[in-house]
């Protein structure tokens, strides 16, 4: 359980995007390991360098102090020596304080070090007064003095030199290197936001570019969608073909049954039941073309409000007879979706009506999310099993058992139109038992 919840805590940290990780993968290492290289080389370098100037200091210092011992202790008598060498001796300005030095001045603790170790009588060193100056406070024979000097004789000049120039090289090196890593991925997203484009029915145009991979990838793509393309066209041929093949036998039997019924009595059950299968072969064959029906020969994706889109199917269904109501659209009411209005429209359809098969009533509600658009059908009929509900979108089935078949049953195609209408749209659809009406409840959830 603990590694499991490492493993969730490394993903919510880590990025999502290729682009982030490449980056991460490039960047990362190489900004520990100059981290790693700069601390460790400064700190050596300029603690060496101070370490090795506060020394010969310190022996400069010690000069002007032990000729200030030899003449009893007083100040002045080391000043013929001190004025050369650069030393300003003094008094001390207040009682001594210990040693001073600023938070941040990492070599200070070299120099303090290195001072009184070659100093024995030091009573403080002060570094924080004047950042320019280093102010030794000594205890002499004849009372406290001060041997002061500049900074820049203990400490190396210009330390932030070699600082500005590693960052400005790193940074410098990481815009180039995140110019050439993004012109890498571009051809990647590009290909995703085609793959995705088509999922959701959307022909977007795409060439392949990058590296060799991705062009690969890429023209593996385009002969994917064009097999795909080619295939929806063959069969549009093919249901033409059968449109026309099926529809002319069932016209020449209906036209042969309209001859034939003056000379048989209107009440003949051999007639009625000719007349019967004529007509649910018609209703078969529309369909099963309804089912088959090219994506080509309906409307291009298109931003479309929603709220009028349902209005204008639930004023279709109640013009149809059927008791149909719009119960609540969530979300932006004045909102806008990009889908194939005549493709969504035909699976709502299809929804309603076999709603209003099964049951006396149906009602619709939608919601309108930033990123998704739901549209729920629910009815008061029998429902299907929770066991039947994946069998139930299979082309051509019906449910007897959980849906008795009246006389104006379809050929068990609603749930697949519209199951495919989700798909096409790179959505799905849901079914399963309603909480309102106590039927079956289908959602279509499309991108939006």
């Amino acid at each position: 359980m603990a590694n499991q919840a490492d493993g969730g805590w490394m993903k919510g940290v880590l990025p999502r995007g290729l682009y982030g990780r490449a980056a991460l993968i490039l960047f990362l290492p190489v900004v520990v390991v100059t981290l790693v290289v700069s601390v460790m080389f400064l700190q050596r370098h300029f603690e060496g360098v101070t370490r090795q100037m506060s020394s010969s200091m310190a022996r400069e210092l010690a000069f002007v102090a032990a000729r200030i011992d030899q003449a009893g202790g007083r100040p002045a008598a080391g000043q013929d020596i001190a004025a050369p060498l650069g030393v300003t001796i003094g008094a001390p300005a207040g009682p001594g304080q210990g040693d001073r030095r600023l938070f941040y001045d990492f070599s200070g603790r070299v120099v303090i070090e290195v001072l009184r170790e070659a100093l024995g009588d030091i009573a403080a060193i002060d570094l924080a007064s004047d950042d320019k100056r280093v102010i030794v406070t000594v205890d002499g024979a004849a009372g406290p003095y001060t041997l002061a000097f500049d900074r820049s004789r203990v400490s190396a000049s210009n330390p932030h030199q070699l600082l500005v120039l590693m960052v400005f090289t790193s940074l410098l090196m990481t815009g180039i290197a995140t110019v050439f890593l993004r012109n890498q991925l571009r051809p990647i997203r590009r290909l995703a936001e085609a793959a995705e484009e088509y999922g959701k029915g959307r022909m977007v145009p795409y060439r392949p570019s990058g590296a060799s991979e991705v062009r690969s990838a890429g023209t593996a793509f385009l002969d994917m969608r064009n097999r795909l393309e080619r295939q929806n066209e063959q069969r549009k041929l093919m249901m033409s073909g059968i449109s026309h093949d099926l529809r002319t036998p069932l016209t020449r039997l209906r036209l042969g049954l309209s001859m034939m019924s003056p000379d048989l009595p209107p009440e003949d059950e051999d007639l009625r039941a000719m007349e019967a299968d004529i007509a649910e072969m018609n209703r078969m064959v529309d369909a099963f073309l309804d089912y088959a029906r090219d994506e080509a020969q309906d409307s291009p994706p298109q931003p479309t409000s929603v709220a009028d889109f349902l209005d204008g199917i639930v004023a279709d269904a109640q013009r149809a007879g059927q008791r149909v109501a719009l119960r609540s659209l969530e979300g932006d009411a004045g909102g806008r979706a990009t889908f194939r209005p005549d493709m969504l429209r035909r699976a709502l359809e299809n929804l309603l009506g076999n709603a209003a098969r099964h049951g006396t009533r149906a009602e619709l509600d939608a919601a309108l999310g930033p990123r998704s658009l739901r549209i729920g059908v629910e009815d008061n009929g029998p429902g299907i099993p929770d066991d039947s509900l994946d069998t139930a979108m299979r082309p051509f089935t019906r449910l007897d058992p959980a849906r008795g078949r009246n006389s104006g049953g379809g050929a068990g195609l609603g749930l697949a139109i519209a199951a495919d209408v989700a798909r096409a749209h790179g959505g799905q659809l849901r079914l399963g038992r309603g909480q309102r009406l106590g039927g079956l409840r289908a959602e279509i959830v499309i991108p939006r």
